[in-house]
């Protein structure tokens, strides 16, 4: 068997997520249909995430088996021309080790959200950001997401059908910044639960718009309910930019 790491960018908007499900277009689906055309072998690809129905992804990464090798600018190529007109793309193709799990490798993800503050409904980013109309703090919600950062008990900021086993988690990194006409949510850690993500930045949002006080990220978390939680950001806005990996593994 050869194996291969795909790094995979793609618009969310019409697949119901990454993972196959019973309904619906999935990303990994559609790659694991193209990869059938392209080598006639039956191969699921294995992703370093499970993004939601809507969220998008700019690096992606999942790692494939095959029977035979192949070069990798022709698995890259060919997997390209069978997904048409489906909204992925395989930016990278790389041959690596059996040690290689895009899962389990992963040493670190890394996500973004955006969010446009502006009155006038979105035109070019429709479906690519979260509009918020009302003027935004964004020194106050950078401030404020420090309380997220190190190990903490999640349990107010993931979904009540997450199924990860703990809630505990540790949160590397997470800045707020306006750049472009837009607010970046840069967020990192080894691993995030369901709807983590854009639950701490709905719950930011709250802050921006005075509506939570300098030390409600804090209370939020300490509450350990869902139901301290504040609005879930709306999937648009949030994009799978990038995973790190364990150099050994490669």
């Amino acid at each position: 068997m050869f194996r291969y790491k795909l790094t995979i960018e793609y618009d969310g908007t019409p697949f119901v997520g990454w993972q196959v499900q019973k309904e619906g277009l999935s990303v990994q689906g559609q790659i694991e249909a193209a990869l059938k055309k392209l080598t006639a072998e039956e191969c699921r690809p294995s992703g370093s995430g499970r993004t939601d129905a809507g969220v998008h992804a700019l690096g992606q990464v999942a790692h494939i088996d095959l029977l035979r090798e192949w070069e990798t600018d022709k698995i890259r190529d060919g997997l390209n021309f069978h997904l048409r007109p489906d909204p992925i793309a395989i930016v990278k193709a790389e041959t690596v080790s059996q040690e290689f799990d895009a899962r389990f490798s992963a040493r670190q993800r890394h996500y973004r959200y955006l969010v446009v503050n502006r009155r006038p409904h979105l035109t070019l980013m429709k479906d690519r950001a979260w509009l918020v109309p009302k003027q935004l703090n964004v020194e106050a919600m950078h401030a404020a997401a420090q309380d997220f950062t190190g190990h903490h008990d999640f349990t107010t900021f993931r979904s009540v059908h997450c199924q990860a086993k703990s809630p505990l988690k540790s949160l590397d990194h997470f800045s707020v910044a306006e750049a472009d006409g837009m607010i970046r949510f840069d967020c990192a850690a080894r691993s995030f639960m369901h709807n983590q993500v854009r639950s701490m930045v709905g719950s930011l949002v709250q802050v921006g718009l005075g509506k939570w006080g300098a030390d409600g990220i804090a209370k939020a978390l300490a509450a350990k309910s869902r139901a301290a939680c504040g609005t879930v950001a709306p999937a648009c806005g949030l994009y799978f930019t990038r995973v790190d990996f364990d150099t050994a593994s490669l």
